[in-house]
């Protein structure tokens, strides 16, 4: 076999290979999200929503409380560097906006690339078994014999959830007709015992067990304050193009249908579109 045979032999046979070392190259344009739990199915549904659309791109959430959070981001911008493992950090999503904010204060996170994706909102649950369940929260609060679970006030939920019942002239509601429950486990349980009638939860908890209980009512968000949550990009983001488009994902119909399939409340989209300097 002459030079120039063996050498198309060659290049026919190693064509496949290379090729798909550069569609493996290629197609692992990774993205990593720091969040805390609170948030995690939120964002793992965003990401996989995102991937769809961008097969080149390979997200991973990696998983924190918001306190061990900071503390771990903290550390790693005193290094000079921000890493989780092997790898960097691209964009931060705690729990709440209240982390967040200290965090852009403290430079952790861009300045302007903050972007308000989801809110928690209070809904109506009810088991399946009461065909009379009130409608709306007015007509909740006229209905003075349905008994309410309500959460402990040591929690976010609870509350919440006063400040909704004040709202509705029900706080120190007479008798029997408010019943504490611990969280939001205990509403479910004391519903479904028929402990209680129906039960105040945040929207997502009551997606996740929606084949036990029933959402009836959506509560006047005029009422409390719905927890808004914000993803930022981390300071020393190495991919901020990449970043910048998720950003804006989470925020547009597609990622906020994602988002209200799951039970959460809507974000805002940015009134300027993100954009972060390029250092």
């Amino acid at each position: 076999m002459n030079c120039t045979k063996r050498s198309l032999l060659v290049l026919c046979l190693t064509a496949p290979l290379i090729f798909q070392s550069t569609v493996e190259a290629h197609a692992s344009r990774p993205l990593l999200i720091a969040a805390s739990p609170t948030v995690k199915d939120a964002i793992e549904e965003l990401g996989k929503a995102f991937e769809s659309v961008h097969p080149d791109v390979r997200i991973q959430v990696a998983v924190d409380t918001s306190i061990d959070l900071r503390r771990t981001i903290a550390g790693m911008e005193n290094r000079g560097k921000s890493f989780i493992g092997s790898g960097p950090i691209h964009l931060i999503a705690p729990g709440g906006d209240e982390l967040i904010t200290r965090m852009e204060q403290k430079y952790y996170v861009l300045p302007g690339s903050k972007a308000l994706y989801a809110t928690e909102r209070l809904v109506l649950v009810a088991p399946e078994s009461l065909s009379e369940a009130p409608e709306s929260f007015d007509a909740l609060a006229n209905m003075e014999t349905v008994r309410i679970a309500v959460a402990d006030l040591k929690t976010r939920l609870g509350v919440e959830t006063d400040r909704l019942l004040s709202g509705l002239a029900l706080k120190g509601a007479s008798g029997t007709r408010i019943d504490v429950a611990s969280d939001q486990a205990g509403i479910l349980d004391h519903v479904l015992s028929g402990q209680a009638d129906v039960g105040i939860m945040f929207g997502q908890d009551a997606m996740r067990v929606q084949q036990r209980v029933r959402i009836v009512a959506i509560a006047p968000t005029e009422l409390y304050k719905p927890v808004p949550h914000s993803i930022a990009m981390e300071r020393y983001c190495p991919d901020r193009p990449l970043c910048e488009e998720f950003l804006r994902f989470v925020t547009s119909p597609e990622g906020q249908s994602v988002l209200k399939r799951l039970g959460y409340g809507p974000g805002k989209p940015s009134e300027t579109p993100v954009r972060v300097p390029v250092p």
